[in-house]
């Protein structure tokens, strides 16, 4: 066959696959032009309004809210009141909002430190939506200040943790095979662990999140998206290593430390994320207690990173790296909680740590498991003591802050 056939050949099959792609966006199109449910409806049918507070950020000059029309039909801000009494308020870029229109109401009301206030927006046809303000305080501003007191906070809460975990490293070295064994197991009921807390989180912030953005099917898709892209560096950095293991220090417990660590700068982000938003959000105490629960979590995270380098040689810089690649994106979490929270972004960030922490779950098992049956190696001793140990570790730790 010559090449011009193959080409015009190729063109074809172009063409069919491209038709009914062209069809169905014209199908679509033609839907929403002549609006079916429009028709069904009516008249009678009262509009459909969801209304959503996405950000509520206290100013010296007042609240500014920004809202977001979560439902099908157009909605109209006529009011709001605070703490049972109406408000000027202005709308930028105005009040009336159609499907996932944004606007943002600037309330200029003097409200006081450590009340609580309650904002009520209602529309034009009389439906109200309400929020509340738990604990009022100023909602932090992106100045020298701000970063300095987040970036402490991530260096507490992330970065030292890990490093103190980093130091059983001397330990480690000098465990044998039953000792080894007992310590990947214990590594994989903490990061289990991490992986149950950070799906429930993950699965309750896709509850509360805007209709239109499918918070629980999002949720999972980004998991196994991030499970799918660790899985593939995971094979590459597993390639590579057998290309220049001549002159290399580093072998496979290296490749698996540093997706560990991965793993867990993914969920530490995410926790950053969760106190910066918690300050951000006015909620203190929230804060607080988020601070001690994770710089207590943090410190086996630590442990976790350097169980599969036991019988590696290692230099100290390369445990700074792999602390630093675990600890310091806690401080990144904080800095974005604080400034810019979004509740579907704080989603996507969980569920990547998820889906994370389950890709690294799965290497530490393989490499457990070795040339023999998962289950097989599993019904041991050492490794169901070290399972129970990383369970309970976890566990205790969240009823200590808790």
């Amino acid at each position: 066959m010559r090449p011009d056939q193959n080409r015009r050949g190729g063109g074809a099959i172009w063409l069919v696959a491209t038709l009914p792609l062209v069809l169905v966006a014209s199908l679509i199109g033609f839907i929403v032009w002549s609006g079916p449910v429009d028709a069904v409806r009516g008249d009678g049918y009262p509009p459909v309004e969801a209304l959503t507070f996405q950000r509520v950020a206290l100013n010296p000059g007042g609240f500014v809210v920004n809202m977001l029309n979560d439902g099908p039909d157009m909605v109209t801000i006529a009011q709001v009141q605070v703490d049972d009494a109406y408000w000027d308020f202005t709308a930028e870029p105005g009040a009336v909002l159609n499907h996932l229109d944004r606007t943002t109401l600037r309330i200029p009301y003097p409200w006081v430190k450590g009340d609580t206030h309650a904002l009520r927006v209602v529309t034009s046809n009389g439906v109200t939506f309400d929020y509340e303000i738990a604990v009022a305080v100023e909602t932090p501003r992106p100045d020298r200040r701000f970063f300095a007191v987040f970036t402490g906070i991530g260096i507490y809460v992330g970065v030292l943790p890990v490093a103190i975990g980093l130091l059983w490293f001397p330990m480690v070295s000098r465990l044998g095979r039953t000792g080894l064994d007992f310590l990947l197991a214990l590594t994989v009921g903490l990061l289990v662990f991490l992986l149950v807390e950070a799906s429930h989180e993950g699965l309750e912030a896709a509850a509360v999140i805007p209709e239109s953005f499918q918070g629980v099917p999002l949720f999972v898709c980004v998991a196994l998206g991030a499970f799918l892209v660790l899985e593939t560096i995971a094979r590459w950095l597993g390639g590579r290593r057998q290309q220049v293991r001549t002159g290399s220090n580093h072998g496979g417990g290296w490749v698996l430390a540093l997706l560990v660590a991965i793993g867990v700068g993914l969920h530490n982000f995410g926790e950053g994320l969760a106190i910066g938003a918690a300050f951000a959000l006015g909620e203190v105490a929230l804060g607080g207690v988020l601070i001690i629960g994770f710089t207590l979590h943090n410190t086996t995270e630590g442990l976790a990173i350097i169980a599969p380098l036991a019988r590696e040689p290692v230099r100290v810089r390369d445990l700074i790296k792999l602390g630093l690649i675990g600890g310091a994106p806690t401080i990144v979490g904080a800095w974005l909680g604080g400034l810019v929270y979004s509740p579907v972004w704080s989603v996507v960030f969980l569920a990547i740590g998820s889906g994370a922490i389950g890709q690294v779950v799965v290497q530490i098992v393989r490499q457990i498991a070795g040339d023999q049956p998962v289950g097989h190696h599993f019904a041991t001793a050492p490794v169901l003591g070290g399972l129970m140990a990383g369970f309970s570790v976890m566990y205790v730790t969240g009823l200590i802050v808790g």
